[in-house]
């Protein structure tokens, strides 16, 4: 039980090191970004932002959980 958690979580990990890269573009040559802009002053920045966390959170519960389902199926 515990190697499948510390496998997902590592695997998790592995999945974000390619986000990082994205953090290095520079917005600043391309111009501003008009659509991050509006969203930001309307304040529905954070409706877009929990929209996005609660998919991630909703992924790795399911990947958890069928993980858990497969395990119980090995030891049968």
């Amino acid at each position: 039980m515990l190697k499948h958690t510390a496998f997902l979580l590592v695997m998790f990990l592995l999945l974000l090191l390619p986000a990082g890269h994205l953090l290095a573009q520079n917005p600043a040559a391309d111009g501003p970004v008009q659509m991050a802009d509006g969203l930001r002053a309307d304040g529905k920045i954070w409706v877009v932002v929990a929209v996005f966390f609660t998919i991630v959170a909703g992924l790795i519960l399911y990947l958890i959980r069928l993980d858990r389902k497969i395990s119980q199926l090995e030891q049968k």
